[in-house]
């Protein structure tokens, strides 16, 4: 890219910022497919701009593919209000037929006698090396009109892209609102074309959000972090890409875009696929442990022994048995659980917390008898479900509300009673 170089740095830069931004907003209204039609339907804009003025220029052309934008906007519009066709399939014929028309109007091009035809095909995938310093002048107009209009209309667009029904029946202008994020959105994409190209445009708009969602629910923050996403990958990519001869510029920031939402995906904290993982691994550690307590308190309920065999446990309850060995293992090494010789038994501890989880079980059922007019046998396996996630708060908000009852709808000891009224 020689002296140029720096210029087409700045110049993708500014373009991942803008459309990282506004991308959230499409994003959070689950319109992510809307950036790919008006995309691709910027593409006969671009053409008849070339076709009425001859010219290349990127300020000539921006007119066009933002009128293109929009007619494909309107369309999708129409033809969803108009028909009995669903958003989503107005959307793929808008795309496609927006699409086929640029192509048609882009060989009737390159097969004609238009001067200064050459190199607009690149409009397809982008060619960030064609960038001048002059377009660094449209690019920063795009952007500061788009935080502009962001900043002045943050808290409507924050509410209508949250609950649109809620901005709606205060009396937000959603109509207004509407139309802002519909100019926004194709001015992001308008101002793309060159460097990234239609076909691609659409994952610069949409993957910052996707990837800055796992590490916020903040908006202010999702659009900060989202606009940080688009810069790097614009930066990157144009590096790589500037290492070769003829290697395209647009598919190298979405390859690197890519590798960013793919490692956002799998390693955010909170979020990501490990850390849910972990989560929903200890969650079911957590339930067959307290069933397993609670089993142990239900056989001391029946019976004066204290302490079980393993067939004694499997037979009481569906257990695997190295399932059950390895529980066993774990819950004696945390205390929970007392062994001797081949027997085991509740620790202090380990009684402590089944009377917590029977404790609950029974408080379920009753609340779910009383409350809500479910028969007594059928309460159980409801109870099963909810009695590993109810919280200390839950809990005491639901002896409250039943009085702090001494006996479940089978007429079995609520265990702990006392000590909670304490």
């Amino acid at each position: 890219m020689g002296g140029n170089f720096t210029w087409v740095m700045i110049g993708c830069a500014l373009i991942g910022a803008g459309a990282s931004a506004v991308g959230v907003f499409s994003f959070l209204r689950k319109q992510a497919l809307v950036g790919d039609a008006v995309a691709h339907a910027l593409l006969p804009g671009v053409v008849l701009a070339f076709m009425f003025t001859g010219q290349k220029d990127i300020w000539i052309l921006f007119p066009g593919a933002f009128v293109a934008g929009w007619l494909g906007l309107l369309s999708i519009d129409f033809i969803s209000k108009n028909s009995k066709i669903k958003p989503d399939t107005a959307i793929a014929i808008v795309l496609t037929v927006f699409f086929a028309v640029g192509i048609v109007l882009l060989t009737h091009v390159q097969q004609s006698n238009y001067g200064n035809q050459s190199g607009l095909e690149a409009f397809l995938f982008g060619k960030a090396a064609a960038m001048l310093p002059a377009d660094i002048t449209l690019f920063v107009a795009v952007d500061a009109a788009l935080i502009l209009l962001i900043v002045l209309t943050y808290h409507y667009l924050k509410l209508y892209s949250f609950d649109p029904d809620f901005a709606k029946a205060i009396g937000l202008p959603v109509k207004g609102i509407q139309f802002i994020l519909s100019s926004l959105t194709v001015l992001a994409v308008a101002s793309g074309i060159q460097a990234v190209g239609v076909v691609l445009m659409a994952a610069l708009i949409i993957t910052p959000a996707a990837a800055a969602r796992f590490f916020t629910g903040r908006l202010s923050h999702m659009i900060i972090l989202a606009m940080i996403i688009g810069i790097i990958s614009s930066l990157i990519g144009v590096y790589i890409s500037s290492l070769a001869l003829s290697m395209p510029t647009g598919p190298w920031i979405v390859m690197v875009l890519s590798i960013i939402a793919i490692m956002a995906f799998v390693f955010a904290p909170g979020k990501g696929m490990l850390q849910r993982s972990r989560k929903r691994k200890a969650h079911q550690e957590k339930v067959r442990r307290e069933n397993l307590l609670k089993l142990f308190y239900s056989l001391g309920e029946k019976n004066e022994h204290l302490f079980y065999s393993r067939p004694q446990l499997l037979r009481s309850r569906r257990f695997q048995g190295k399932e059950l060995e390895l529980l066993l293992s774990r819950m004696t090494k945390k205390g929970l659980l007392l062994r001797k010789e081949n027997r085991y038994g509740l620790t202090t501890t380990g009684r402590s917390e089944a009377t917590r989880v029977v404790r609950l079980h029974r408080l379920w059922e009753l609340y779910l008898n009383e409350r809500m007019n479910i028969a007594p046998d059928h309460v159980h396996h409801d109870a099963e479900a909810i009695e590993h996630i109810i919280t200390p708060e839950l809990e005491r908000e639901l002896l409250k509300d039943l009085g702090y009852p001494e006996l479940d709808p089978h007429s079995s000891k609520i265990p702990g009673i006392k000590d909670m009224q304490r």
